[in-house]
């Protein structure tokens, strides 16, 4: 059975322009990466439990942020390592200087014997679409296509 993961996309409008919030996972491994590294905050979840609901939890866990909202399903994806993510857009205006991630135990540097915490995500800023196809991982960018598609459909149908 292939892993799964939940996540949520938090997208606003901001001066006409769309942007969506994105995490840049903590850690050594991707301390000097940017491009290409970002993703949607997420995280795995076992069968017994309900992906929109593993969603709001990793999103509270990654950004300290609850998700009260309703969630509007983006689908589900299969990432470059073979995990499935489910994900979900959520209009949101959250402020990126009140984010608080949880932490992750490491040996750091490797085979040194010593155990480092480190946040599981380092950074989150709001991008436009331009910026955030730069910088999410290549096969978590499907989902913004799936976003526009979304907002698209609300659009016409609040205008039908």
């Amino acid at each position: 059975m292939p892993k799964r993961s939940a996540g949520i996309l938090p997208f606003r409008k901001s001066k006409n322009e769309l942007q969506v919030l994105l995490v840049h996972p903590g850690g050594p491994f991707w301390r000097k990466r940017d491009e290409g590294a970002w993703s949607l905050a997420k995280g795995e979840y076992g069968e017994t439990e309900v992906a929109s609901a593993a969603a709001r939890r990793e999103f509270k866990e990654e950004t300290g942020w609850d998700v009260a909202q309703d969630m509007h399903p983006l689908g589900e994806i299969r990432q470059a390592g073979g995990k499935y993510l489910t994900a979900f857009a959520v209009e949101a205006a959250f402020d990126p200087k009140s984010f608080v991630s949880n932490s992750f135990e490491l040996e750091w540097p490797p085979r040194s014997g010593r155990s480092q915490s480190f946040p599981e995500v380092d950074q989150v800023a709001w991008f436009s679409l331009i910026e955030a196809r730069r910088k999410i991982l290549p096969s978590q960018e499907p989902l913004l296509d799936r976003l526009e598609e979304l907002l698209a459909r609300l659009e016409r149908r609040a205008f039908s």
